[in-house]
């Protein structure tokens, strides 16, 4: 017998009801739910920074008020959801769909940018030959560097690939980086092969926040203002969904709970990450958009292990993406790489943990998406030997 904590969405209340929780098939690890909230550090104040001006990319906002989770993208372009970012007006005019973009943020330092994020792909468009258009899309996790080129179809191959990638620095006067964070399963080889001849580090990853929310500003902002646009145009090369499998054995915990943290102790968790944690990754709050008050509660999974560290150094090779449950089938998901799906854990079907499954799941949608994973080695210690922060996105619509 043990217990949980339910999360009520909006309130933020937390209720503990006694749940009696098996162990998912053949594993002997017991895995429960605990009461126990991850405890944080004091609160302090932290005022959202604006994107520069010059910046030509701008990403979504997300408020307490109006907090929206990324919902599943739906099978045709029509029915996608109303980005949450507004344009100005004189500013969108000005854009030339057909222009290629090559911007390096004057107040960055070139040095500095050692990771990129990458996107090679088609486009809704359609050139004169009435052949999809192509276009590499290249960016950093601060969009301080954005660069793209088209392609016509008949020239996509890992020569062409390499040959941008190297452009890149002679135009915008950046060095090349150490790794390349890419999202698309399918376009796997051609892009290890490119990177791996320029000496790059080719990493599949859907942690592209950055890059996936500038694909879907595009989208809005070039792409369907582009003279050879078609719309209700599928994405050529949809992000995998499969199906979940077992866990391996080096990452099962001792216990796993739904946890949540106010939102100025995220904050406080993700600028600490570095000096506090061996392990684990952050994302930039400020580049994204969120406006959540500091009291906002927001959920997250905590695991205790015995053996913290070792499975703090596994987990943070997975590229780690999201945490959801699956109410139907009774077990908590864990998304890794580009296509990885773990059964993280399973539960018992009773109301009373579908309820607090399903309120979990509330939280996160109240919160936008975000959410977090933490690796503790007691769920009563006061820090914690890993910290991922996640956030559910939407797949790009193209």
């Amino acid at each position: 017998m043990t217990t949980a904590t339910a999360i009520v969405a909006g309130h933020g209340l937390a209720l503990r009801r006694s749940l009696p929780l098996p162990n998912p098939p053949g594993r002997p690890t017991t895995v429960s739910l605990s009461a126990r909230s991850l405890p944080h550090a004091r609160r302090r104040t932290i005022v959202p920074v604006s994107p520069s001006p010059r910046r030509p990319c701008r990403c979504r906002s997300i408020s307490s008020e109006s907090s929206t989770a990324a919902s599943a993208a739906s099978d045709t372009v029509e029915e996608d959801a109303e980005p949450a970012e507004t344009y100005d007006e004189d500013e969108d005019e000005e854009l030339d769909p057909q222009a290629e973009v090559c911007y390096l943020d004057p107040d960055a330092d070139p040095e500095a940018i050692r990771e990129w994020e990458l996107d090679f792909c088609s486009r809704p468009i359609l050139d004169a030959r009435g052949k999809k258009v192509w276009e590499l899309v290249v960016c950093d996790a601060t969009l301080s560097l954005q660069f793209t080129r088209y392609f016509p179809n008949n020239a996509i191959n890992s020569v062409t690939l390499r040959d941008a990638l190297a452009s890149v620095p002679e135009a915008l006067g950046v060095p090349l980086p150490d790794r390349v964070r890419f999202f698309r399963s399918q376009m796997q080889t051609i892009i290890t092969r490119a990177c791996g001849e320029l000496g790059l580090k080719a990493v599949p990853s859907r942690r592209c926040v950055s890059l996936l929310l500038w694909l879907d500003e595009r989208y809005e902002a070039v792409y369907s203002r582009h003279p050879g646009f078609q719309a209700g145009t599928r994405p050529l090369l949809a992000l995998d969904n499969p199906f979940p499998t077992t866990l391996p054995e080096n990452l099962v915990g001792d216990k796993w709970a739904f946890v949540q943290l106010p939102f100025s102790a995220v904050r406080e968790e993700v600028e600490s990450l570095e000096r506090r944690y061996a392990f684990g990754a952050g994302l930039d709050l400020d580049l994204l958009g969120f406006e959540l008050d500091d009291s906002t509660l927001v959920p997250g999974v905590a695991v205790e292990s015995s053996r913290a560290k070792p499975l703090a150094a596994w987990m943070n090779g997975l590229e780690i993406c999201a945490m959801e449950v699956d109410t139907g089938r009774g077990s908590l998901i864990l998304s890794a790489g580009v296509s990885t799906r773990y059964i993280y854990s399973g539960y018992e079907k009773t109301p009373a943990a579908t309820q607090e499954a399903e309120a979990w799941e509330a939280a996160k949608k109240a919160c936008g998406g975000l959410h977090f994973l933490a690796i503790q080695e007691n769920l009563n210690s006061d820090g914690c030997v890993g910290f991922w922060l996640l956030l559910d996105l939407p797949p790009p619509p193209v």
